[in-house]
């Protein structure tokens, strides 16, 4: 190895080590809100089609449950498992050691004790009833003084980077670490003051649950996919200005489009009309960044073969554009006139959340964690059992509920359907996205313990980056395994 290799591996091993703490306690954190959220899940969808399951727990009616779930899922996994890869990745492009080792880990625990109480205090009652804000606004404190902590590690690691470069990732975290203060914050005045009143407050509701996805999730997952791929596959991007273009447009477009899904509401026509162009505009970010994505894995699509890391992070980027598409069409006044108030937008939420994000980050995970403790993930074949019950799940899922609800749209506009035989029409479609919830969970239980056997050092015994299949030669990085 040449000295200029060694000092790069001894550069990245410092790195890694100086993230580990935090990183690992986002994670293990991220896990287990995970469970918990799942759990809840299950519980919220098999009382759709048996509405008996659990009726004498007070705390477990679907309407506590089904929103502590999001809550859970939300603030809980996504949130956390986003910020442990959003501050290893400004670490390793910055090439700087995560600053605050004593802060930053402290966040964590702090993330946490605000998500339990959140998540409890829902169960108990005390939702606040505005979807994606139900957990109750004093913890907006605990979350501002967390995000505060999180912005002043990425500003100090940005100023004192080494490279002069700004890598296309970089765009994306900052983007999110600075749009979600303002999103929350703007949320919890809109919503909990009498800054604004009656149907007003429904445009600031759907504008901040529109843009946790699109501008905190998104930023996150797609600099996540455009660190991973390339190193995953030992080539770069294929086109830095389409990366800007991605991200700007993103930035530009994003969020305007939250109003969409109050088409037909007592709200000013312009209002709609904004929301409507604001997503299909969103054809250009979309477009854009699965042109770049796919570029560059042209000639590499045989490593996801073998890469848990590139098949997790490829799903998730195809999902992300078909997610995307769905979302600019489902916002055009004839497709939302059927689509609205059916299984269809739960259908088409989760290929969002989870097909994009939750699978990328996933895939974040399998490469992060071997670097942060030093060892590898101890099998492959919990890894094949993982990435297929949940892919497998999210499929049944998103193709079950999305033609459900579209037949569900068409017979409610129609005033000669008894509203009874349409709830009849649903309930196989959702007895279908119980069983799609139980492989999920069941995928989400192999992780976890792939991810315990990790902590516990299981893997250590490994010669190499664990593959899902043995690769007859590898080259250089194209297996995952290095950088």
């Amino acid at each position: 190895m040449q000295p200029a290799e060694e000092r790069e591996r001894l550069t990245r091993i410092q790195i890694d080590r100086s993230c580990r703490q935090t990183v690992v306690w986002y994670y293990a954190s991220a896990v287990f809100w995970l469970l918990v959220g799942s759990a809840l899940a299950l519980i919220a969808s098999i009382k759709l089609h048996t509405p008996e399951f659990l009726a004498d727990w007070q705390w477990l009616t679907f309407g506590r449950v089904r929103p502590a779930h999001l809550a859970a899922m939300i603030y809980g996994w996504g949130s956390m498992a986003g910020v442990g890869t959003l501050l290893w990745l400004e670490a390793r492009l910055t090439r700087n050691r995560l600053p605050f080792p004593v802060l930053l880990p402290a966040t964590a625990v702090i993330w946490n004790l605000t998500v339990a109480f959140g998540v409890v205090a829902i169960l108990a009652g005390y939702s606040t009833s505005i979807e994606w804000i139900e957990i109750p606004p004093a913890t907006a404190v605990l979350f501002g003084f967390c995000i505060a902590v999180i912005i002043a590690a990425s500003v100090r690691m940005f100023r004192t980077r080494e490279s002069r470069h700004t890598y296309v990732s970089q765009w994306y975290l900052f983007g999110a670490i600075f749009w979600f203060p303002l999103l929350y914050v703007s949320a919890q005045i809109f919503l909990h003051t009498p800054a604004a009143k009656g149907a007003v407050k429904a445009a600031a509701n759907w504008w901040f649950a529109h843009n946790v996805l699109g501008l905190w999730f998104t930023p996150i997952g797609l600099a996540t996919v455009y660190y991973l791929i390339p190193k995953v596959i030992g080539r770069p991007v294929h086109s830095y200005h389409l990366s800007l273009l991605g991200f700007w447009t993103l930035a530009i477009f994003y969020n305007w489009a939250g109003t969409h899904h109050l088409i037909g509401g007592p709200l000013p026509a312009w209002l709609i009309t904004v929301g409507i162009v604001g997503s299909v505009m969103m054809f250009v970010p979309v477009v854009t960044v699965a042109v770049n994505h796919h570029m560059t894995m042209v000639g590499n699509f045989h490593h996801l073969k073998y890469s848990p890391t590139l098949r997790f992070v490829v799903y998730g980027a195809m999902c992300y554009t078909a997610v995307s598409l769905q979302g600019s069409l489902q916002s055009l006044r004839t497709v939302n006139e059927i689509s609205h108030f059916t299984h269809y937008t739960i259908a088409h939420a989760h290929l969002g959340v989870y097909a994009f994000f939750t699978m990328v980050m996933f895939g974040a995970m399998y490469y992060v964690t071997p670097r942060l403790l030093n060892t590898e993930w101890h099998s492959a074949g919990w890894i094949r059992l993982h990435f297929w019950t949940t892919a497998v799940g999210m499929a049944i899922y998103w193709l079950g509920l999305t033609w459900a609800g579209w037949e569900q749209g068409r017979m409610m506009n129609d005033p000669r359907v008894p509203f009874l035989d349409i709830v009849r029409y649903t309930v196989p479609w959702l007895w279908s996205r119980s069983a799609a919830g139980i492989l999920m969970t069941a995928g989400h239980l192999s992780f976890a313990w792939l991810f315990w056997n990790m902590l516990r050092q299981r893997g250590a015994y490994l010669p190499g980056p664990t593959l899902l299949v043995r690769e007859p030669e590898r080259a250089g990085a194209a297996a995952g395994g290095e950088g």
